[in-house]
């Protein structure tokens, strides 16, 4: 079977388990999920979906949310697409089934949805398009590093050192046209006041008794520029004539948003971004293995809570300001912790030949930091083994932490790929040999500890003889590739947001 017919054959194995075309009222995918908006929820075939084997889990918030990977999900989703358009139109009120579909779904989002969370998910929602570009111009910045240090082709280095920084320079640029774009406003006004902190020209004013500086503020400059941008534009919609609008709206919008910017907010917010940086730095320099060791052992739950979302500007104006964040190599030991607590419960459970299959499978994504799988189909349901996996990745943390203390930092030049998917971004104040090195160590210690914590103390006596049977004695094409969640666990599961996109673990 070819690629595309493998890939066709996903989309029309999942279409009708959610409903059918008729049930779909949107399709959009992320670095790994299918992101589903679904009319009747209640059409879901939950635990046959989740048996289809490129089926890693599902996750339900604002979006149904099929984990199917990286790579993958972007090949399947055209896919999907097309099967829809090609399907017949249901034969159905769509009015009553639109109806019902926004009942349930507005349900579900008063149920998981906080002020607090619906703010991450927006800036979330506005950093996580630029993770790919960070990504590729990372790669790029350590290639290029890499010659440097060695001497090779001295004439491509200057063309790689251009394109991996002209991303970086211009960064304020999207993030304004993206925060306009996300709270409503015109995307490109958004841009346009954003791209006053990058211009040269600022240097030649003076605010508060300082000359300010090209960048000055950085990716909080742009995000605070652009929120007021949208909320001037909204205030000349509402009072300027129609007749007027196309001229008077985006003059007054740039005018006014541009002055506050300059005279303002590119001040405030670049000592707020100093501040970050000055305080990551002085933490990890006074306190990094416990820092580490803290970080480490939140990072899933945090995930699961969706409060990591908080932590995608902090990284963004590490990158800006120091080329590379110190935070990620330490957070990214939360993925080791979970890739031995899984490995773990495979030894524990040699009679469960469904939660093996699972781990079997999802295991390589988790070794390249993909945790989704194992999380949702392993640690999560289990219960105590999601606790062992967070010791795993504090220990992992800590170890990190510590030789930043010892003043190795070991940084990353993007954010988005953890594991071993990290190793082409990392970066930091030492021979790149000497930063490899540290972050491995680290990876080797979450998986040892996660394995060791998980293998003595992750399971009680109960939880075995619930779960050490033979799966295989009924089968049934209906059933999950996961065991069923313990009293309890379900429920915690699926009252959680999503995982993030960038900072997989």
């Amino acid at each position: 079977m070819s690629t595309d017919d493998k890939n066709r054959a996903i989309a029309a194995a999942i279409l009708p388990l959610v409903g059918g075309a008729g049930n779909i009222s949107s399709v959009a995918h992320c670095m790994t999920r299918l992101r589903l908006g679904l009319r009747d929820r209640s059409l879901v075939q939950d635990e046959a979906l989740k048996a289809v084997p490129a089926v890693m889990g599902v996750v339900e918030d604002d979006t149904y949310q099929i984990v199917l990977g990286p790579g993958t999900v972007a090949r399947v989703t055209p896919e999907f697409e097309a099967l829809i358009a090609e399907a017949p139109a249901p034969a159905h009120s769509a009015d009553d089934l639109a109806a019902q579909g926004a009942a349930i779904k507005a349900a579900q989002k008063a149920k998981n949805s906080t002020p607090f969370k619906l703010f991450l998910r927006r800036i979330a929602n506005i950093f996580v398009p630029l993770i790919p570009a960070l990504i590729g111009c990372g790669i790029i910045a350590g290639l290029n590093g890499l010659l440097v240090n060695l001497g090779w082709l001295p004439g491509i280095t200057p063309a790689l050192a251009a394109i991996a920084s002209g991303f970086m320079a211009l960064i304020a640029v999207f993030v304004g046209f993206n925060t306009a774009k996300e709270f409503g406003g015109t995307p490109i006004l958004g841009g346009a006041v954003a791209s006053i902190i990058v211009f040269a020209g600022v240097a030649k004013i003076e605010v508060f008794g300082q000359t300010l500086s090209p960048g000055q503020g950085g990716v909080l400059g742009a995000l605070g520029a652009a929120v007021l941008a949208v909320y001037v534009e909204k205030w000349c919609r509402r009072w300027v004539p129609e007749s007027l609008d196309v001229l008077v709206t985006p003059t007054l919008t740039v005018l006014i948003s541009g002055l506050v910017t300059i005279f303002g907010l590119m001040f405030v917010a670049g000592e707020i971004s100093q501040g970050i940086g000055d305080f990551a730095t002085w933490l990890l320099a006074h306190a990094g293995a416990g820092a580490g060791f803290l970080l480490g052992g939140l990072f899933l739950p945090l995930v699961m809570l969706g409060l990591h979302q908080a932590l995608i500007p902090i990284h963004t104006t590490l990158i800006e300001q120091q080329g590379f964040t110190v935070l990620l190599p330490i957070l990214a030991m939360a993925g080791a912790g979970q890739v031995g607590a899984a490995m773990a419960v495979y030894r524990k459970l040699p009679r469960n030949g469904s939660i093996r299959r699972t781990i079997k499978s999802a295991l390589p994504a988790g070794f390249l930091g993909v945790g989704e799988p194992l999380i949702y189909g392993v640690s999560l349901p289990l219960g105590r083994p999601f606790i062992t996996a967070c010791v795993g990745g504090a220990f992992g943390g800590g170890f990190v932490g510590l030789f930043n203390m010892l003043g190795d930092q070991v940084g990353s030049t993007a954010i988005g790929p953890s594991g071993w998917a990290l190793f082409p971004l990392l970066d930091g104040n030492k021979g790149l040999g000497e930063t490899i090195a540290i972050y491995a160590g680290g990876l080797l210690v979450g998986y040892v500890v996660g394995f060791l914590a998980t293998y003595f103390f992750g399971f009680s006596k109960e939880l075995i003889e619930e779960f050490d049977v033979d799966t295989e004695e009924t089968p049934s094409p209906a059933e999950p590739a996961t065991a069923p969640a313990p009293a309890g666990a379900g429920a915690a599961a699926s009252t959680e947001g999503p995982a993030p996109e960038p900072a997989k673990v």
